[in-house]
């Protein structure tokens, strides 16, 4: 369920979401308010769970992890003991950055970040290493056209 926020919530989140790292001073600034209401605001959404974690976004080209892949994946394989070891092995693995379980033809998405293709290569056996896996899809990214964390508030 939702929590319900109203504008000033919506604009105080837009603010964080920009720059979390920017004073209590500065985001009442800017959103016509002053410093105490906010800082209550900002406590009350994260024991709302609307704010879960401030971190910092690093560029991956930076730090030499400039290939991109989707992995589709396909298995035959539903049972519980499969899922929570693939699940494991997903959550151990630094590399992946998401993993969506899907509707349709393909079981699972990920989004794979690595230094170069035999990088993603090594990721890839030490996957099918740990988990039976039907039918593996590795598409690589030739061009991020659009990436954020910025959710439309």
């Amino acid at each position: 369920m939702a929590a319900p926020l109203d504008d000033l919530d919506r604009k105080i989140l837009s603010e964080l979401q920009l720059d979390a790292s920017q004073s209590l001073d500065e985001i009442a600034r800017k959103v016509g308010s002053s410093k105490t209401p906010v800082w209550n605001r900002i406590r009350r959404m994260r024991e709302q769970g609307v704010i879960t974690r401030q971190t910092a976004i690093l560029d991956a080209e930076a730090l030499g992890l400039e290939a991109c892949f989707f992995v589709l994946i396909r298995t035959s394989e539903h049972e519980a003991d499969w899922q929570r070891r693939f699940l494991k092995a997903l959550k151990e693995r630094p590399e992946v950055l998401e993993a969506h379980r899907l509707a349709g033809d393909i079981d699972y998405i990920l989004k794979v970040r690595v230094k170069n293709a035999r990088a993603y290569d090594t990721f890839y056996q030490a996957l099918i290493s740990e988990v039976r896996i039907y039918n593996v899809t590795a598409l690589l990214s030739m061009e991020e056209i659009k990436a954020t964390t910025v959710l439309p508030v």
